[in-house]
C-alpha cells in the first residue's frame, strides 16, 4: 500500500495534517499559555463608555429599565449579553470580525487584525466568519452614531437600500426610538468594535460634543 500513489498521498496527507496541527494548534498555544485573558469590565475603556453614556441619554426610559447607571459593570453587563445576541443571531455567518492580511482588505475595513486584540473573553471563540455578504466589522465601532444603528438594526433597508440584512424588530418596544434591553446591549457591543485603536473616528466627535 505505502509504495503506491494512493499510499503516498495518504501518508502525505497525515503529515500536513500534523504540520498544520502543530503550526495552527499547539505552537500557538505553548506561546500564549501565560498571556492574561482580559474580562469583560478590563476591556471597557473610555470610548465605549462614551457611548454607553449616550444611548442612556438619547433613550432615556429604555436605558433605565434595561440597565439603571451608566457604569463600567454595567456597560460590561451590556457588552456580554450584546456578544450572546450577536451570536444567537447569527450575525457572524454574514459578518466576519477578522481582518486578514490579504486582498487589499485593510483598505476596505481597517488594520490587519492582531494577536492581542483576541485575548479577552468578548472574543471566545473568534468570530473569524463564514461569509463575506456584510462587511466585516472588527472596526466598526465608532463609524456611526448610535441612532443610525437603531435605525439599521430595526429596518436595514430604510439606511442601507438593497441590504440583505434581515429586519430585528424584536430589539425595540415598537419602533426604532425604543430599543429594549437587547437592542441597547448589541449596540453597544459593535460601538465597542475596534474602540481600542487609535483611529476609532467617532470618539473624537463625541468627546468634543461633551468638552472633554
Amino acid at each position: 500500500m505505502f509504495e503506491s500513489k494512493s499510499g503516498i498521498f495518504f501518508i502525505a496527507g497525515i503529515g500536513f495534517f500534523l504540520l498544520a496541527f502543530l503550526g495552527n494548534g499547539a505552537v500557538p498555544m505553548i506561546m500564549y499559555k501565560d498571556r492574561h485573558e482580559q474580562t469583560a469590565e478590563e476591556v471597557v475603556n473610555k470610548r465605549v463608555l462614551n457611548q454607553f453614556r449616550d444611548l442612556a441619554e438619547r433613550y432615556p426610559e429604555q436605558f433605565q429599565a434595561a440597565f439603571g447607571e451608566v457604569s463600567v459593570e454595567k456597560c460590561a453587563e451590556a457588552l456580554r449579553l450584546g456578544r450572546q445576541i450577536y451570536v444567537g443571531e447569527g450575525c457572524w455567518h454574514c459578518h466576519s470580525q477578522f481582518v486578514r492580511p490579504v486582498s487589499n482588505e485593510s483598505r476596505r475595513f481597517g488594520p490587519v487584525a492582531k494577536t492581542e486584540e483576541y485575548d479577552n473573553e468578548l472574543q471566545r471563540p473568534v468570530l473569524f466568519g463564514t461569509r463575506r455578504v456584510g462587511p466585516d466589522l472588527s472596526r466598526e465601532g465608532g463609524r456611526r452614531g448610535n441612532d443610525w444603528h437603531a435605525v439599521h438594526f430595526y429596518n436595514s433597508r430604510s439606511v442601507s437600500t438593497g441590504s440583505p440584512m434581515p429586519a430585528y424588530p424584536w430589539f425595540f418596544n415598537g419602533s426604532p426610538d425604543k430599543p429594549n434591553r437587547r437592542g441597547l446591549a448589541l449596540m453597544t457591543y459593535v460601538q465597542w468594535l475596534g474602540s481600542w485603536l487609535p483611529e476609532y473616528p467617532y470618539y473624537e466627535e463625541l468627546a468634543e460634543v461633551r468638552g472633554e
